[in-house]
């Protein structure tokens, strides 16, 4: 990578890992969840950030010591090997691409409630190709604008806060009834017991699913082992604090059982005090906050392929050369634009079973992070970067990785996301066997190729120095 590109702030890393988190999956998904735990929710929000933070950790951790663009993937690769490597990095990307597709299906639809005249298959066309072409300014201008974006979304929850606090302490509320603790004590705290807890750990993490991007854009740091660790801490306080004070400020508003799948809960707590404009705001809010996170993933994507290309796992005419992987990044859309026309031309419930693996493939890629590092710690003997790693290793490794399992198995258990375990299995089964089938057939031929051990940088260097003073002194000894 030329320094050039190496641009991205503690700041700028952070906006766009919260564009990439803070989604429709946060203002509409979180009805699901809600609706699943009542007041406890909050709980799986607070446990949702505890896996969170022993994720990014751990990928921390491997980042510092190793910063790659292909992040996750390349770690799968060291630890497990490249069938592994390959698989993962597919899975990931296939599941996003189909994901961001039907993202920009909803922002059409959104779209159209103010332009009826335009088809869906325009704007969501208009829509992937302006995000592509977006990414191609590189990452430095990317993270200006991505950062407006994010801004705009953290500040609409900040309002909804702000605007709560004011009608509890009295101020516009039109005698709507209770506020508060009136609305507060009449609500069960755990409605559905642990097992309402447990059914709305699905939805908690989807909201949060994203911050993956951290890893990828690594490599367009100029100094990642004070960027990315800063960049961490920032997302996982402003995340956790945000979602816990606009769920908190929700319930102190509207009582769960007025909570609607089909309506976001913030419109809904606003309109019943006589804030019905909030509507129109809240789709501003949902467009703004689709296209930041369809904008983030393609940056992404198109590093995820880049790293796919550079490991030999795609064509030689995917790689690319530049330090913007422009034809990762075009490829990406392309894919985006396929999936879209897809939705229109096969039967809705083929096409919804397809692009539900979005979320499979998010979690799955949290699970084998998860088993990378605790893999690659376990090889290297000690924290990877020399310095604190993940905290409580083993057993926040294996707390974390039971978790996102048991998470990734109650899947079938939510209306709408069975088909997303299965799809994911699917695409998993798929790209192993595409590998193996590559490797049966260039088994007669030499591949060249050994895979290297996990080593960290700063040690590598250390032993390198030490070897040529070892040298040198014997080199003096001699010509005494």
């Amino acid at each position: 990578m030329g320094q050039g590109n190496k641009g991205l702030s503690v700041w700028g890393l952070t906006m766009l890992a919260l564009g990439t988190v803070v989604g429709g999956s946060f203002f509409l998904g979180s009805s699901v969840a809600i609706r699943a735990a009542g007041p406890s929710v909050l709980l799986s929000y607070v446990i949702g950030g505890i896996l969170v933070y022993f994720i990014l950790s751990a990928l921390s951790e491997m980042t510092v010591a190793n910063p790659v663009a292909g992040s996750f993937r390349t770690y799968t690769e060291q630890a497990f090997g490249r069938g592994a490597g390959f698989t993962v990095g597919w899975v990931y990307w296939t599941g996003l691409v189909l994901a961001m597709s039907s993202e920009a299906t909803a922002v059409s639809i959104l779209l159209r409630g103010w332009f009826p005249a335009l088809p869906l298959a325009l704007l969501g066309s208009g829509i992937i190709v302006g995000v592509t072409l977006l990414n191609l300014l590189g990452a430095k201008r990317l993270s200006k604008l991505e950062s407006g974006l994010a801004a705009f979304k953290l500040l609409a929850i900040v309002a909804f806060v702000l605007i709560a606090v004011a009608l509890i302490v009295g101020l516009g509320t039109r005698g709507a009834g209770p506020v508060g603790l009136g609305v507060a004590r009449g609500q069960s705290l755990m409605p559905g017991g642990i097992a309402g807890i447990a059914g709305s750990m699905l939805m908690v993490m989807f909201t949060y699913a994203g911050f993956e991007v951290l890893g990828l854009a690594a490599s367009e740091t100029g100094n990642p082992g004070i960027t990315i660790p800063r960049a961490i801490r920032y997302t996982i306080v402003l995340l956790v604090g945000l979602y816990l004070a606009a769920i908190t400020a929700l319930f102190l508003l509207l009582p769960p059982a007025r909570v609607s799948e089909q309506i976001s809960p913030f419109v809904s707590a606003l309109s019943l005090y006589g804030l019905g404009w909030t509507g129109t705001v809240m789709n501003i809010v949902l467009v703004s906050a689709i296209l930041s996170t369809m904008l983030a993933s393609v940056f992404g994507l198109g590093r995820m392929l880049r790293s796919l290309a550079e490991e030999g796992h795609t064509p030689e005419w995917m790689r690319d050369r530049a330090d913007i992987p422009f034809r990762g990044i075009l490829i990406s859309g392309a894919a985006m634009l396929a999936g879209l026309w897809m939705g229109m031309l096969l039967p809705q419930g083929v096409y919804l079973f397809l692009v539900s693996s979005g979320g499979f493939s998010l979690l799955f890629s949290y699970v084998i992070i998860m088993a990378s590092h605790y893999r690659l710690r376990k090889r290297h003997g000690s924290p990877l970067t020399g310095q604190h790693g993940l905290r409580g290793y083993p057993y926040t490794s294996w707390i974390a990785i039971v978790s996102l399992v048991a998470i990734l198995a109650s899947m079938p258990l939510i209306p709408g996301q069975g088909g997303g375990l299965a799809a994911g299995v699917m695409f998993v089964v798929l790209f192993s066997g595409i590998y193996a089938l590559g490797v049966m057939r260039k088994a007669r031929e030499p591949t060249g190729f050994r895979r290297q051990p996990f080593q960290v940088p700063a040690i590598r260097a250390q032993m390198e120095a030490a070897e040529e003073l070892e040298g040198k002194k014997e080199q003096d000894t001699m010509n005494e």
